[in-house]
């Protein structure tokens, strides 16, 4: 790969996870063209409204990237509730016409997925990535669909799936564990449930993976390769048991 082919894509790269991998990638050598909307910061950011197909198509065609990290998405509840529709736009559509568009360019797509695509019941965590899906929510179904869409677009599609994320945050609603952080050392008392095995994974260790992944899927033909990854800490809790997770532990996704 030449230096003029490593340039890729990062949607979302103004969010907790897309800034971890704007910096990896480019300590590795990748040319990083990042994209955002609300909180885009041109030039430093591109904004790039994913919804709309003629500017998916004019990002691509500009920038002839080899890869795309596909980290945008809708996730928080409020707006899962108020705005169904807008949600489906982007994790969905959106996602499936971009994948789309770089199949049609032979253009690595990862797009960033969620352990919400299982139904989450007592004891099934840890998942591999050839667990049952169930997703148990509308967040879950629109990320699934978005994996199905990006899946069926063609060969250059790979799924990536993580769970909640934590690490360096702008605003502590970025993270859930930041969230539940605040709740801890807040005054008030705080009910939390100890059945729920998660595995918080830091956004720092999801990036290594994926610039890992990006050099393996762009070297070798995707087609022979895994398209539906697993990856995550190997750290056991639940909220009440651990409030603040530990480091990370590196697994293999492939």
């Amino acid at each position: 790969m030449t230096s003029t082919e490593k340039t890729v894509v990062i949607t979302g790269a103004t969010g907790q996870l897309g800034r971890q991998a704007v910096r990896v990638f480019q300590k590795d050598g990748w040319n990083v063209i990042g994209t955002g909307f609300s909180r885009a910061n041109p030039p430093t950011t591109r904004k790039v409204d994913l919804g709309n197909a003629e500017e998916v198509v004019t990002l691509l065609d500009d920038v002839k990237p080899r890869a795309v990290i596909h980290c945008a998405a809708e996730r928080f509840p409020d707006k899962c509730a108020s705005d169904p529709e807008g949600v489906k736009r982007l994790n969905v559509e959106a996602s499936r016409k971009l994948s789309s568009e770089c199949n049609s360019r032979n253009i690595l797509l990862i797009y960033i997925s969620t352990d919400y695509v299982f139904d989450g019941k007592p004891g099934a965590a840890p998942y591999e990535a050839d667990s049952s899906t169930n997703p148990p929510n509308f967040y879950g179904e629109t990320k699934y669909a978005g994996e199905q869409a990006v899946l069926s677009a063609g060969k250059q599609g790979v799924v990536l799936r993580v769970p909640v994320l934590y690490g360096e945050v702008e605003k502590n609603k970025e993270s859930a564990v930041n969230v539940l952080m605040d709740a801890v050392w807040s005054n008030e008392t705080v009910e939390m449930d100890h059945w729920s095995i998660r595995y918080p994974t830091n956004t720092a260790d999801v990036a290594r993976v994926l610039k890992d992944v990006a050099n393996k899927y762009t070297k070798e033909d995707p087609a022979s390769l895994p398209h539906v990854l697993q990856f995550s800490s190997e750290d056991r809790m639940t909220k009440y048991a651990r409030g603040i997770p530990p480091a990370t532990v590196f697994t293999n996704v492939f």
